[in-house]
């Protein structure tokens, strides 16, 4: 019978989800939801001195804003809840002692200071200390100390950690579905710390691998700074017995900075101008970071920009829905190497979701705006103005700045073009051309643009100057959409009072 697939999103409350963090559980929704498998969400909040107040919360708003729909977790349980590592702690105990049991572990009893003191008297003899299977049996460990003593010191309370016995110079043959077959000697590996007494906690290492096994996990897709921890986990899965039904894995490359050099991070984003994080984020002591939601992306945009950052569709193909990601994406086509973010392209993908949105969506954005600025103007007349100027914006905040004079006369008037057009005999020919204006009954764009553009060639005027000279009454700059699609938006009365408002600010004469 073929395993389920089932995936998990396993992310830490110590701060706001980093966009890179977002895309680890996006490529694992696709994958799950691809395979009709079950996407999972569970908060690994066991380093309790690095939780961080509202970080659970904002990581459930991310995911929602993003469209990623959870299967089991916090919010939603499930077979396997609680979904939260800090309520599971009694659960992690008994595996960390059946480790030790069956000496795959032992327990360590060496304080930090003491470590520190034996690291830095490695260091002055010029070596980097390792805690390995070359000093386990001289330190305070279960395997240095009789069992009495063992017995003793954890009687009497005193602190202890279980570190998982590493074995000496073996061979670890792993799989990655991304990467390929990696091997690794384990005299390079230390022994890591599975669980410590000091908080009735379990390390990363220790909790994972038994929730991701209890869990049914059957593909872990996870960044690529776990790569190293590999080897451990494939021991740890060995050492329970486990390995039979142990996940397949697959490391994600690193989002880099812009420059190509290194992580990307929040101190790129603040220096450069963009957001790494989805929503906006305070942090408990008042610190800011600015999201992406509230920069004025789409989610869906978001979404559509992520997934190409690490995977490629083999195809040209740039814009896709949620269920056309789905559809097309794979572990196969993610990239090993890193991927570099493009703040530009991020802005252009929600360029292409802004023009592709129906006039009447885009007129729901503006409409508020218009009310807030005690503008009256109904869904129609919003719509013909959002229609003429969207493909000029990029996100929707821009939506009033392209279109105000659709709604509201300009009160000044651009010294540039007042200074290139508003000279010679233009004000005369505006003033001559009001009243043509005036006498046009049907003032449909087609049959403006017709009348005015022959009464212009008739007379031989140059056509530009004329133009941009109405242009500078009607918007109070030199640029802008097309003259007549404007005018037919203001409607016939509109447009000779602001010619005429123009005229009596600028004069009927050139200036300078």
């Amino acid at each position: 019978m073929e395993r389920k697939v089932r995936v998990r999103f396993a992310p830490s409350p110590t701060g706001p989800l980093h966009m890179g963090g977002v895309r680890t559980a996006l490529y694992n929704y696709l994958f799950a939801r691809q395979h009709g498998g079950d996407f999972i969400l569970r908060i690994e909040d066991t380093d309790s001195q690095r939780f961080v107040p509202g970080a659970e919360k904002y990581i459930l708003d991310s995911l929602a804003w993003c469209g990623i729909r959870i299967d089991e977790g916090v919010a939603e349980g499930g077979p396997h809840a609680p979904y939260r590592q800090s309520e599971r702690r009694e659960i992690y105990l008994k595996y960390a002692q059946q480790l030790v049991e069956s000496g795959h572990a032992y327990y360590a009893f060496d304080t930090q200071e003491e470590l520190a003191s034996i690291r830095a008297e490695a260091e002055s003899r010029g070596q980097t200390f390792a805690y390995n299977h070359e000093v386990r049996g001289r330190l305070a460990t279960s395997l240095a100390l009789p069992a009495e003593e063992v017995r003793r010191r954890m009687e009497a309370g005193e602190p202890w950690v279980v570190r998982f016995m590493m074995p000496e110079n073996e061979q670890v043959h792993m799989h990655d579905l991304i990467r390929g077959d990696v091997t690794v000697n384990t005299s390079m590996l230390d022994d890591k710390v599975l669980y410590k007494s000091a908080d009735a906690l379990p390390t990363y290492h220790l909790a994972n691998i038994v929730d991701d096994h209890l869990m049914e996990i059957s593909h872990v897709i996870r960044g690529e700074e776990w790569l190293p921890s590999l080897p451990l986990h494939y021991l740890l899965y060995r050492a329970f017995g486990w390995s039979d039904s142990q996940p397949e894995f697959a490391h994600l490359p690193l989002l880099l900075k812009p420059t190509g050099g290194g992580k990307l991070s929040k101190r790129d984003g603040d220096k450069m101008g963009f957001p790494v994080f989805p929503l906006r984020w305070v942090s408990p002591d008042g610190e800011t970071a600015h999201g992406y939601r509230e920069d004025g992306y789409f989610p869906e945009a978001f979404v559509n920009m992520l997934a190409l950052l690490g995977w490629n569709p083999g195809t040209e193909q740039e814009i896709f829905s949620m269920d056309e990601l789905i559809g097309a994406f794979s572990l196969e086509r993610v990239s090993k190497s890193g991927a570099r973010f493009n703040p530009e392209k991020a802005r252009w993908f929600n360029a292409q979701y802004l023009h592709a949105k129906s006039d009447a969506e885009l007129a729901g954005i503006l409409m508020p705006v218009l009310k807030e600025k005690g503008i009256e103007a109904g869904k129609d007349r919003a719509e013909k103005a959002v229609a003429l100027i969207k493909e000029r914006a990029t996100f929707p905040q821009e939506l009033w700045n392209l279109s105000w004079f659709l709604f509201k006369a300009p009160e000044e008037y651009e010294e540039k073009g007042v200074a290139k057009f508003w000279k010679g005999e233009n004000p005369a020919r505006i003033a001559a051309l009001k009243e043509v204006i005036a006498g046009i009954d049907d003032f449909t764009k087609e049959n403006a643009e017709r009348i005015v553009h022959d009464w212009i060639v008739a007379r031989e005027y140059p056509m530009g100057q004329v133009m941009n000279s109405l242009r500078l009454t009607l918007v109070g700059a030199g640029s802008g959409p097309s003259i007549f699609d404007i005018c037919e938006i203001i409607g016939k009365e509109e447009t000779l009072r602001r010619i005429d408002a123009a005229l009596d600010k600028l004069g009927r004469q050139a200036i300078g």
